[in-house]
């Protein structure tokens, strides 16, 4: 059984770092046809892809150092953010270059070839626009950092404001660059190509002019050819025209939102949607001169240490993954199930509970458990749609259990405390996993046809199931490595960026238990680590550049007025937050919902805090287990559930979309009990973190 399913594993080459694990890595092209700049992103990105195994181990020197040595470096944290910024921002090319930005593709895949051809072209056509424009000002930026020699102030005193700068204006260059060599690519007509290499020749020359000028002064050559640039710029300043100011906050709001979902329609990248619309609305209140609130919001996302965490909980995943664990994990509970009918069911939620625990995004999850445990349940003779239903929501409980994705970029969108997310999600989590098991052992003791006992399938199998020591002892530390993270995390020994680099280290270790310490488990999970992550940071700097000009101009305290607005209780508020949030699920990625969504509804849940019988940190806390608990819903619920789809591609072809989408139906039901559970008793989600704190 272990090489078949390792046999099927390589085939799919499932990502358990992945939130997409169906968005495989394309070669749209032989390597042997790569431009000079295809080669440059693709090296980029290979090069880059280890920084956050080191930014791991200096994080790790540096509790060691604080806790072992009491020593605490002075150098630690500016390195740390540093490595993971060149790893954020150097991947934009690599990225690109396999197309692996998050869009919304649920109508783009439906339209017609030529219709998908011409979106494509929008897309990209856009993205080179958005990046252009936010290049003129970042560029400017990061010149006058570098040649100030801009530094951070610490005791460390080390250039980090400098090099985050740089680093944005890098990353953004070779997103463009590929960007173009994509569109290039893209056309077939001569005359459409010839006129992509003279905008290329065109943006070429307007950058080497702008740094001519910054470097060699306004009398020189360099600064008469900028200025000719920027006076057409101002020539074409729609703010004058467009008066945006004139008009009310509800013509605004209606207008950015429409433009917003409309773009998200055509497929395009979410992080271009985002950074172009936040370009446009820059430019037409402010001119050319508002795109400095872009890249000013754009720089300061690369200064959030607390986004360090995502790539290192990411990469700890995609270790254990590659290294065979969630297989052991299986078989160890199955052999500890023992003769309990519907054991293996059993088991299999507990295995997902602890997948859940080392990866924080559900997509791997369900691709793995579809290998493993699919098959398995299906030979040994239970329901089919009783054993498709639970993999997918037990899958999806990565989603809420610690070290959740989803509650890392709530926290920073909501300016919450992660550590008290983590907390909070882990007991409705735990809930939810018990409603599973105890849904499916009444159904099989209703129904006994439903699951044999261990007896009954050790008779059917003809064998016994058994682990080396090797694989037991793997299994041991791996539960050990994650209940280690997460309780530094919950004791207040290490923050949630620490324990996770801890963790990142720790997985290298059970690997090499396991004997899968190997260059080609490492380095492929250190590439889908910086594919993974670059994605996810990409998308978010657009989304908070979008905010804070939206905010800005006034819409948020515009749409927060309309739901205190309402006249509803504060009970009544939370309901329509929660069904805005079914509805946008149903065609949109959940990062892009947490981004539109969030700043807007938590100020409003603070205000009604006292209302609600909470403080506001409670409020926000609360309503982030409530947002996360939605979120898993809609991965679930059909038509467009990714969940569903992300086992359809790894189930025998037997087990078609209908079948799954009827099968989904109990523990979606079972999910909207839990949610209802907790927005009627919030110290479910509550009393974990005020115990611990």
């Amino acid at each position: 059984m272990a090489g078949e399913i390792d046999s099927r594993i390589a085939e799919t080459d499932p990502e358990i770092a992945s939130q997409d694990p169906l968005h495989h890595e394309e070669e749209v092209l032989a390597f042997d046809d790569y431009t000079a700049v295809d080669h440059v992103s693709h090296f980029t990105g290979v090069a880059i892809s280890s920084f956050y195994i080191i930014a791991a181990i200096v994080t790790l020197w540096e509790v060691f150092s604080r806790y072992a040595l009491h020593a605490p470096t002075y150098w630690a944290f500016e390195t740390v953010m540093v490595l993971c910024a060149a790893s954020w921002m150097l991947s934009s090319g690599y990225v690109t270059l396999k197309h692996r930005h998050i869009g919304i593709t649920v109508f783009h895949v439906l339209a017609s070839p030529a219709t998908r051809w011409r979106l494509d072209l929008f897309a990209m056509v856009v993205g080179v626009a958005a990046l252009y424009l936010l290049l003129t000002d970042a560029t400017v930026r990061a010149l006058g950092s570098i040649l100030s020699v801009e530094k951070s102030g610490t005791a460390f005193n080390s250039p980090m404001p400098m090099m985050l700068k740089s680093l944005l204006m890098v990353g953004g260059f070779l997103y463009l660059a590929q960007l173009t060599t994509n569109l290039h690519r893209h056309l077939h007509a001569q005359w459409a190509r010839n006129s992509v290499k003279a905008l290329a020749a065109i943006m070429t020359i307007y950058f080497i002019a702008s740094i001519g000028a910054e470097i060699a002064g306004k009398d020189s050559i360099f600064a008469m050819v900028s200025g000719f640039f920027s006076d057409i710029g101002k020539e074409l300043d729609p703010s004058k025209a467009l008066k945006m100011r004139s008009y009310d906050l509800a013509t605004v709001s209606i207008i950015v939102v429409v433009l917003l979902i409309g773009l998200m329609m055509t497929g395009m990248p979410l992080g271009i949607v985002t950074l172009i619309v936040s370009v446009l609305m820059a430019i037409a209140f402010f001119g050319p001169r508002g795109l400095f609130l872009v890249s000013t919001n754009a720089a300061g996302l690369l200064e959030k240490y607390t986004l360090v965490a995502i790539p290192f909980f990411v990469l700890m995943a995609s270790i254990l993954e590659r290294a065979g664990i969630a297989e052991d994990l299986f078989d160890a509970m199955s052999i500890f199930a023992g003769n309990l009918r519907g054991g293996v069911a059993v088991q299999t939620v507990i295995v997902a509970v602890i997948l859940a625990a080392m990866s924080g995004v559900m997509g791997g999850e369900i691709v793995m458990l579809g290998l493993v445990a699919l098959p398995q349940m299906f030979r040994l003779g239970y329901d089919r749609k009783l054993t498709i239903g639970l993999i997918c929501a037990s899958g999806a409980l990565a989603t809420l259990i610690p070290p959740s994705i989803i509650m890392i970029v709530y926290g920073l969108s909501a300016e919450v405390g992660i550590g008290d997310l983590f907390m909070a999600g882990a007991v409705p989590g735990i809930m939810l996993a018990v409603f599973y098991a105890s849904y499916v052992l009444i159904r099989v003791n209703l129904n006994p046809s439903m699951a044999p006992t261990a007896v009954e399938v050790a008779k059917l199998r003809g064998t016994d199931n058994t682990l080396s020591k090797e694989r037991l002892t793997a299994v041991i530390l791996c539960v050990l490595l994650i209940f280690s993270v997460m309780g530094s995390i919950y004791g207040g020994i290490a923050s949630v960026t620490e324990a996770a680099a801890v963790g990142c280290i720790g997985s290298l270790v059970v690997a090499a238990i396991r004997h899968q310490f190997r260059w080609s488990v490492i380095s492929a999970a250190l590439m889908g680590s910086m594919t993974t992550v670059g994605t996810i940071v990409w998308l978010i700097l657009g989304a908070v550049s979008f905010v804070g000009i939206f905010n800005l101009v006034g819409g948020g305290d515009f749409l927060r007025s309309l739901f205190l607005d309402l006249g509803l209780p504060a009970m009544g508020v939370i309901l329509v937050m929660m069904l805005i949030l079914v509805i946008l699920g149903t065609f949109m990625e959940w990062i892009a919902i947490v981004f539109i969504t969030v700043p807007v509804f938590a100020p409003v849940v603070m205000s009604l805090a006292p209302e609600l019988g909470l403080t506001e940190d409670q409020a926000k806390v609360w309503f982030g287990i409530l947002f996360v608990m939605n979120i898993q819903i809609y991965f679930l619920s059909p038509p467009f559930g990714p969940a569903c789809f992300w086992l359809k591609s790894v189930a025998p072809k037997d087990v078609t979309l209908q079948e799954i989408f009827t099968a989904v139906l109990p523990f979606i039901a079972l999910q909207i009990v839990g949610l209802v559970l907790v927005m009627l008793f919030p110290q479910i989600a509550l009393w974990l973190p005020e115990f611990l704190n």
